[in-house]
C-alpha cells in the first residue's frame, strides 16, 4: 500500500511536471537533487521507522552566530534572503546567497553565521523519523 502510494505521488509530480511544459504559464527549477550533502558525504539510509517532517523558517540577523550543532536526520533548505556561511568543524566552508538550496550534513557538527548587513532567512526540511531530535546542540 506504502509503495503503491508512493508511485501515484510520483505519476503524479511528473504529470504535473508536463502540464508546466505545456504552456500554462507554471515553471519548475530544480534547486537541488542529490544524495549527497553540502560537503560531498553520502547522505544516510532512512530508517525502517514512523517518519516525521518538520518545516522551520529560521532568521538569523546580522552578525549572529549560531552554536555548534549536528542535525541527527536528512534535511534540506533554501536560503530566502541574506547570506549565511556554515563552517563544519574540520573545517568545510559553504557561503550561501539569496535563492541557493543547501542539503545540510548530517550528523557533523558545524554552525551557521550571518556575515551579511541584512537578516538571513532559511526554509528547511526535516525528514526524520517521529520522536527523534533534529537538532543538538554541543
Amino acid at each position: 500500500m506504502k509503495r503503491a502510494l508512493i508511485i501515484i505521488c510520483l505519476i503524479l509530480l511528473v504529470s504535473g511536471n508536463v502540464l508546466a511544459a505545456e504552456g500554462n504559464g507554471v515553471t519548475v527549477n530544480v534547486l537541488s537533487k542529490t544524495g549527497a550533502s553540502w560537503d560531498g558525504k553520502d547522505l544516510p539510509d532512512y530508517a525502517n521507522a514512523k517518519p516525521e517532517i518538520t518545516i522551520l523558517r529560521i532568521k538569523i540577523p546580522p552578525g549572529v552566530v549560531l552554536p555548534m550543532h549536528k542535525h541527527s536526520v536528512i534535511n534540506a533548505g533554501v536560503l530566502i534572503s541574506g547570506e549565511l556561511t556554515v563552517t563544519t568543524e574540520d573545517g568545510h566552508v559553504l557561503h550561501l546567497k539569496e535563492g541557493q538550496a543547501i542539503v545540510e550534513v548530517v550528523n557533523t557538527w558545524h554552525y551557521g553565521k550571518n556575515e551579511g548587513d541584512k537578516p538571513a532567512e532559511i526554509i528547511v526540511f526535516y525528514a526524520g523519523k517521529a520522536g527523534t531530535l533534529i537538532t543538538v546542540n554541543k
